[in-house]
């Protein structure tokens, strides 16, 4: 990504530009330093609820033109609100890239929030959110995230709650907005069939009145991971657990080694858990574990689903694989998930989509474009001392546990912990 041209424009907003000439379409959009992260507790679900209401309505265009305008050439405008991030992006042919600037600007400068619109999308996403609470294996990771990061932000849903949903009104639609979405918030990004100065020039047009941000009016509270205990018995085929500790941010010395760590682990076929919990003993059908990276830290866990009569069985075989991976750790294992890494890095080089969404979370994250070259060699520098090191440090934290289904078999914290320990 050593190719990416960035220009700042007077009012704080920072431009991406990836030009990949060879292709004949390209991915554009914005970036917003804000998400769940930046909601109060009483309006939790507010970054997700603004995404929808995006696409509702502005003074120019009802909902169904913003879908048939963009499909009528081709293309495909979508959303999504994380944490810390929430973007609109749009992917067009390289003759519509002006259309698809304009109509992003349009859906975040000119939303109208028609109150009748509101209510019905109020119950699309309290519909969303019954949803997650009938799907276990998504509302796990809620659960592990709120038992981690207790009365926090980072520790509530990304929807929001029945209650929190039913409180948010127009008039804080319109407050969230112009608190968050100001111009050094955000990051436009293209990629594709694009060029430099007809990206800015877009920009410049579109959003180059949008007020910049008052000095630290965005810093949130930092992550102050507490974990613990939380579980629920509910009656359900599989037994769903996630069991953790604090985890690794983006801006750590150690975020490449902890990957690493976490792909030889449980991050694929090939991984330690795969294979000795699922392929040789057949304990569950699904297991991985992930390293949920925010800012400031993060959250490391393995997730598995596994029946009533394997559970008791499931704890102490994970534990024992937890706790010894930093000493039995081989070179091949290091080498495997090394390449896996590299691979995945240097394939998302062919897709407009991933390096439009890499330059923009490079910016809003580090403040700058990561050449890949870079992102390369960052990865083939982690030893096994590294990993080591990461597997240690996540051993040495406090367990954090999520339980959800026919769990009585489930040791206590205290005994699960004392198996890491041991």
């Amino acid at each position: 990504m050593s190719n990416v041209k960035v220009t700042t424009l007077s009012n704080g907003l920072r431009i991406a530009v990836d030009a990949m000439p060879e292709v004949e379409s390209a991915s554009l959009g914005i970036w917003v330093a804000c998400g769940t992260r930046h909601e109060s507790a009483e309006l939790n679900g507010m970054a997700h609820m603004l995404e929808h209401m995006a696409f509702k309505g502005t003074k120019t265009r009802s909902a169904r033109l913003i879908a048939e305008e963009i499909e009528n050439v081709g293309g495909s405008l979508n959303a999504y609100t994380g944490r810390e991030i929430t973007a609109y992006h749009a992917s067009v042919l390289k003759e519509d890239v002006g259309l698809g600037v304009e109509m992003v600007s349009d859906i975040l400068r000119n939303s109208v929030f028609d109150p009748d619109e509101l209510q019905r999308e109020r119950g699309v996403i309290l519909q969303e959110i019954g949803q997650a609470l009938d799907t276990p294996d998504d509302l796990i990771f809620d659960q592990f995230q709120e038992t981690a990061l207790p009365g926090q932000p980072l520790g509530r849903p990304v929807l929001g709650t029945a209650d929190s949903v039913e409180t948010i009104g127009r008039d804080d639609l319109f407050a969230f907005l112009a608190r968050h979405y100001t111009a050094s918030n955000m990051v436009m990004s293209a990629a594709g069939r694009v060029e430099h100065d007809q990206i800015v020039e877009l920009a410049e047009k579109h959003f180059g009145s949008v007020p910049r941000t008052p000095a630290n009016a965005h810093i949130p509270e930092p992550i102050n991971y507490i974990g613990g205990d939380s579980r629920e018995i509910r009656t359900l085929e599989q037994a769903h657990l996630v069991m953790g500790c604090q985890g690794i941010g983006y801006r750590d010395p150690d975020y490449y080694a902890t990957a690493i760590y976490s792909t030889l682990f449980g991050g694929g076929m090939s991984s330690r858990l795969f294979q000795r919990i699922r392929e040789e003993r057949g304990l569950v059908y699904g297991i991985h574990c992930f390293n949920a990276a925010y800012a400031d830290g993060g959250l490391f866990g393995i997730y598995a689903g596994t029946g009533e009569d394997d559970l008791a069985e499931l704890v102490p075989a994970v534990c024992e694989e937890f706790a010894t991976v930093a000493d039995t750790l081989t070179e091949q294992e290091l080498i495997r998930a090394r390449n896996q890494i590299k691979a995945g890095t240097l394939m998302a080089l062919e897709s407009s989509g991933a390096r439009c969404e890499q330059a923009a979370r490079h910016l809003l994250i580090h403040n700058r474009p990561i050449p890949y070259e870079e992102v390369v060699a960052r990865i083939e520098a982690v030893d096994q001392a590294a990993v080591r090191r990461v597997a240690l440090r996540l051993l040495k934290s406090k367990l954090t546990i999520a339980a959800l289904g026919p769990i009585d078999d489930l040791e206590s914290i205290e005994k699960i912990a004392a198996r890491l320990a041991a």
